[in-house]
């Protein structure tokens, strides 16, 4: 239908569409994409309805949408467009789109994180080891928060220069450069930086407080992702964190830096190889995610043609949890035609497995720390569970490892087990 009419529609339109042309109501096709029944009545539905109007040149509506369809295009048409529509599914690599079908909600913590950001110089801090969604939450956070008519700005801090991040004042001048940007706002640094007397906190304060934040007349939330990439850098981070700390305690008193909402993003698996005395960062809402429940599995499931009973589902979960990506890639892979659930299963822990890549990342995070390898090595090699030292305990958990129980841990999925018992 994009081809034949030149019209672009996302992907939710596709999906909508898709099951209004089966027969399905607002609440089957809400329950399918996992959105509420308002969304996708009220919101998708109509905009779609009107954008196929304009395309068809005619009245078209849920009810009616078999005839204008057919008036317009052949029937195989038609066919070929839904069934192209349910093959392109996307690779699960980078966020998933805020309005893609194939987000999926984690409704407890968005609701968290939707009561924080609208709280005057409120912090969200998004932690989680890599691939569990965090950059797709922080852009979901973001487009509501514009929805609202909220200033945003996103900066995602794995895309910075390396010289830049291994210092203090080059980073805090790119800070202020970007986020001027994004605000539309002149660079006006020259005017407000003084290196000779202010250090580089202090001149980064002032430039949000004396120019950035005065020049607009609504809230701004500020999204930082990857804040990790600078945690190397034990003086940068130490620095950093502590200005951010310190604009969210202004946040608490000052009317100008209530204007102010942070929601920042790192990855745990960074925990490994820092000091036992360096705190990451533990200032406001801590919002750790978690993985998908067998629900949301067998709804990205049927998202991706694949009409799978519980045990499959359940089969799937066994190998590799809920961990968003390795589950995306294993659905991805099935839905392809690449190869079967029961050929995954089979070679999921080998090096010619669709996990290697994932697999082999995580052991060279492990060779670098040889004494958390041991601790992991006596986990997968017990049935049951096992009693840690908490620092072994807290990094294993951080890589997404293990599961907790108390004082004892066991290995997060059979992926793990199998793959760490052969290489350790």
């Amino acid at each position: 239908m994009r081809q034949s009419t030149g019209k672009h529609l996302s992907d939710i339109e596709m999906m909508v569409l898709y099951l209004a042309w089966e027969g399905k109501t607002y609440e089957e096709i809400a329950q399918q994409t996992g959105y509420t029944v308002d969304y996708i009545n009220k919101d998708v539905g109509n905009k779609l309805w009107r954008k196929l109007s304009e395309i068809l040149g005619e009245k078209v509506s849920k009810k009616n949408i078999r005839e204008p369809l057919q008036r317009a295009f052949k029937t195989e048409d038609i066919a070929a467009t839904f069934s192209l529509s349910r093959r392109e599914f996307p690779f699960p690599e980078g966020a998933v789109p805020p309005d893609s079908c194939f987000y999926a909600e984690r409704k407890a913590i968005e609701s968290l994180c939707d009561e924080a950001v609208i709280k005057p110089g409120s912090l969200i801090r998004i932690k989680a080891p890599r691939l569990m969604g965090k950059t797709s939450l922080i852009t979901r956070i973001l487009a509501r928060c514009s929805s609202q008519d909220y200033k945003v700005v996103y900066l995602d801090l794995g895309s910075v220069d390396r010289h830049i991040v291994a210092s203090l004042e080059k980073l805090l001048r790119w800070l202020c450069l970007m986020v001027g940007r994004q605000l539309n706002l002149e660079n006006r640094l020259g005017n407000y930086w003084d290196t000779e007397i202010l250090g580089s906190n202090d001149n980064c304060t002032v430039y949000f407080e004396e120019y950035l934040l005065p020049g607009i007349d609504c809230p701004l939330v500020l999204g930082l992702d990857q804040v990790d990439r600078i945690f190397p850098h034990a003086g940068v981070i130490e620095d950093f964190l502590g200005m951010l700390r310190s604009w969210h305690e202004k946040g608490k008193v000052s009317s100008l830096w209530k204007q102010l909402r942070l929601v920042i993003a790192h990855s745990t698996e960074c925990y490994v190889s820092l000091d036992i005395n360096q705190s990451p960062f533990n200032a406001g809402v801590p919002v750790e995610l978690l993985e998908f429940e067998a629900k949301q599995v067998k709804d990205l499931a049927m998202l991706h043609g694949l009409n799978w009973s519980d045990s499959e589902v359940e089969e799937l979960m066994d190998m590799v949890g809920g961990h968003p990506y390795l589950v995306r890639l294993a659905l991805y892979e099935v839905a392809a035609g690449k190869m079967t659930l029961q050929q995954q299963l089979l070679e999921a822990s080998t090096e010619a497995g669709i996990y290697s890549d994932h697999l082999r990342r995580q052991l060279d995070i492990l060779h670098h720390a040889p004494e958390l390898a041991a601790a992991l090595e006596k986990v997968v090699t017990s049935s049951e569970h096992v009693e840690l030292d908490s620092m072994q305990i807290y990094k294993l958990y951080s890589m997404g490892l293990v599961k907790r129980k108390g004082n004892l841990v066991i290995s997060r999925c059979r992926l793990y087990r199998d793959y760490f018992y052969r290489v350790l």
